[in-house]
C-alpha cells in the first residue's frame, strides 16, 4: 500500500481552504453571472403578487388611491388603472422615467385588445424603447388620411426584410429611415409613419435606459359592472449601480472570507492534528517497549476513546512483559533445580563406588520426568493459544476419572502426609474430551497441593446443580489476593510472594485449565478469602451430548 506523505495537519488545512474558495466561487457565480435571471424571476413574481393585491383593493375599497401609492412605492413599480376607454382612474409611478400616464390611446387599444384576446390578461415584455418602435413599425399602419389602411394595401415584408427589421438597432441613421418612408409614400402606403398630430402621443417609456428590460402586466376586471384595466409596469433589469455595488461588496467579502478561512483552516487543522500527532508519538514509544507511556488526549470523543484503548493496551503489554520476565525467571529456576540434581546424582554414581543404587537412579528418573512435564506444559499452552489443539468429546464417567487422578498422589499421601478427600454422591456421565478433562483435573489438584496450608489438606467436591455438573477443588493455604484473581488464569501469572519449587507439577497448569475449559464452553472461576484458602471450580452441562 502506498504510504501518504501528506500530514493530517496540512490535509485538513487544504480541505478547509479549498472549501472556502469553492464557496466563494459559487457565491460569485450566482451573484454575478445569474444575477439578471434571479432578479427577473423575483420581479415577475413580485409584480404578479402586486397585481392580485391591487385587484383585491379595487374590489374592497371605495377610495384606494393612498393604498395604491403605498404599494407602488414599496415595490418600486408603476401602477396605472383606467376604464375600458383608457381614461385614467388611478396612477402611481415609482419607476425612473416611467410615463405610463402618457400612454397613447392607440397603444392602450393594442394592450386592451391583446388582453381581451387572452381572456382578460396580457403580459408585454420589451427592452427600453423597442416596444414603441416595434408597435410603430408593425402595428400602427395608417394612410396619409390618418385612417388605418386595409390589409390588402399594407406592405408585408418578406422574411429576410422582417428579420432585418427585427434585428435593426436603435442606432440606425435617420437617412435610412427617411429613404424607407419616401419609398412607402411613393407606393401610396406609409408602413410605420405616425401622423404629425399623433407624434405627441409617442410612448417614450424608460427614456434614457434603452437597454433596460421591462414588463407590463395588463389585467381586465369588472368592478360594480364597469370594466377597469389594471396595468403594472416593472423594470426587470437590475440597475447598473446595484450590480456595481454588489461586485464591490463581493470583492470585500471575498477578501475577508479568504483571510478568515485561512485563519480557521490553520487553527482547526492544528487543533485536530495535535491530538493525533501526540498519540502517534506515544504509539511509537509504545512500539519501542516503553510501556509507561500515557495517552491523555481528550479533544474529541473518538480521540478520547483511542487514548483509553491505547492506555489499556500499554497497561496489558506492560503486565505481559512483566509476566514474561517473571516466567523466564521462574522457569529457569524450575529447570535449573532438576538439572542440577540429575548432574549431581550422576557424578556421584560415576565417582563413588557403591552409589549406583536404585534410589539414586529413581531420583534421576523423577527429575527427568519433571523436566518433561514442564516442557510439555509450555508446549500445550502455546498450542492452545494458537488454536491448533481441538477436542474430541465423548460420553464417559468423570467420577471414575477423578478417582484415577487422585490415585497418582498416593505417594504424596504416604510419604509427605497429604490428605486428599473426594466428596461425591453419584457416578456422573458427561460428554467431553476425556484426556483433556483429565489434564484439567490433574492441574487443579496439583495447584491445590502446591499452595495448600500447613495441614496439607485438599478437598475435591463433585455435585450436581439442576442439569449442571460442578467440580470444586479446595485448598487451605493463604488464598489469592482479590486484586490478583483476574490474573490467576494468565499463562504468565505466578504469585511472587509464594514462588517455590512445585511439589508436584510445573506451576503452569492454570493457564492450560482455562484454555481447555474454554474449548468445552464450560464456566470456570475461583473464589478466595485471604488466609482461608482458595476454591477453583468449573461447570459442565450434563445434557450437552443430547444437543
Amino acid at each position: 500500500m502506498k504510504k501518504s506523505r501528506v500530514s493530517v495537519k496540512w490535509k485538513t488545512f487544504s480541505i478547509f481552504l479549498i472549501f472556502a474558495i469553492v464557496l466563494l466561487g459559487v457565491l460569485w457565480f450566482f451573484q454575478i453571472v445569474y444575477l439578471d435571471d434571479f432578479y427577473k424571476n423575483i420581479k415577475r413574481k413580485e409584480t404578479e403578487a402586486v397585481l392580485n393585491d391591487v385587484e383585491n383593493l379595487l374590489y374592497s375599497s371605495d377610495n384606494p388611491t393612498d393604498d395604491i401609492e403605498k404599494i407602488a412605492a414599496s415595490n418600486n413599480l408603476g401602477i396605472y388603472i383606467t376604464d375600458k376607454n383608457g381614461v385614467a382612474l388611478y396612477n402611481a409611478e415609482y419607476i425612473s422615467n416611467s410615463q405610463m400616464s402618457s400612454l397613447p390611446q392607440f397603444m392602450f387599444g393594442l394592450f386592451y385588445e391583446q388582453a381581451v384576446a387572452n381572456g382578460g390578461e396580457a403580459v408585454i415584455e420589451f427592452k427600453g424603447n423597442e416596444m414603441q418602435r416595434k408597435v410603430a413599425k408593425e402595428r400602427f399602419l395608417i394612410g396619409e388620411s390618418g385612417e388605418p389602411l386595409p390589409p390588402e394595401n399594407i406592405e408585408q415584408p418578406d422574411s429576410e426584410n422582417g428579420k432585418a427589421d427585427t434585428e435593426e438597432s436603435e442606432t440606425d441613421s435617420d437617412e435610412a429611415e427617411a429613404d424607407e418612408i419616401e419609398d412607402s409614400k411613393a407606393q401610396g402606403k406609409i408602413a410605420y409613419t405616425i401622423p404629425e398630430e399623433k407624434k405627441e402621443e409617442v410612448f417614450r417609456q424608460n427614456i434614457g435606459n434603452d437597454l433596460a428590460e421591462s414588463v407590463i402586466y395588463v389585467h381586465i376586471i369588472d368592478v360594480d359592472g364597469q370594466e377597469e384595466v389594471i396595468m403594472i409596469n416593472s423594470v426587470l433589469t437590475p440597475v447598473d449601480a446595484t450590480v456595481y455595488t454588489l461586485k464591490v461588496q463581493l470583492r470585500f467579502i471575498s477578501a475577508i472570507m479568504i483571510v478568515i478561512a485561512f485563519f480557521l483552516a490553520a487553527t482547526l487543522s492544528k487543533t485536530i492534528s495535535r491530538s493525533i500527532i501526540r498519540i502517534n508519538d506515544g504509539a511509537k514509544r509504545l512500539a519501542d517497549g516503553d510501556y509507561s507511556v500515557k495517552f491523555n488526549s481528550r479533544d474529541y470523543m473518538e480521540v478520547s476513546e483511542l487514548s483509553d484503548t491505547l492506555n489499556y493496551t500499554a497497561t496489558e503489554l506492560g503486565k505481559t512483559d512483566s509476566f514474561q520476565k517473571e516466567l523466564i525467571a521462574n522457569v529457569s529456576h524450575d529447570l535449573r533445580t532438576p538439572l542440577t540434581m540429575i548432574k549431581g546424582y550422576a557424578e556421584v554414581m560415576r565417582d563413588i563406588p557403591g552409589e549406583n543404587t536404585p534410589e539414586n537412579v529413581q531420583v534421576i528418573i523423577d527429575e527427568t520426568e519433571r523436566l518433561t512435564s514442564l516442557v510439555n506444559d509450555m508446549l500445550d499452552i502455546s498450542k492452545l493459544k494458537a488454536g491448533t489443539i481441538t477436542i474430541q468429546p465423548e460420553e464417559y464417567n468423570i467420577t471414575e476419572s477423578i478417582r484415577h487422578v487422585l490415585e497418582r498422589y498416593n505417594k504424596l499421601r504416604e510419604v509427605e502426609g497429604y490428605t486428599i478427600d473426594f466428596i461425591y454422591d453419584d457416578e456422573i456421565m458427561v460428554y467431553a474430551d476425556e484426556q483433556k478433562m483429565y489434564q484439567v483435573l490433574y492441574n487443579l489438584v496439583n495447584n491445590a497441593i502446591n499452595y495448600t496450608g500447613e495441614d496439607k489438606k485438599v478437598t475435591v467436591i463433585q455435585r450436581v446443580l439442576d442439569d449442571t455438573l460442578r467440580i470444586e477443588v479446595k485448598d487451605t493455604g493463604e488464598g489469592v489476593k482479590q486484586e490478583d484473581i483476574p490474573y490467576v488464569w494468565d499463562r504468565y501469572y505466578k504469585d511472587k510472594t509464594a514462588h517455590k519449587r512445585a511439589i508436584s507439577g510445573t506451576g503452569l497448569g492454570l493457564s492450560i485449565v482455562k484454555n481447555v475449559l474454554e474449548l468445552h464452553g464450560a464456566k470456570y472461576g475461583v473464589s478466595s478469602k485471604q488466609g482461608q484458602g482458595a476454591t477453583f471450580w468449573f461447570e459442565l452441562p450434563l445434557n450437552l451430548y443430547e444437543e
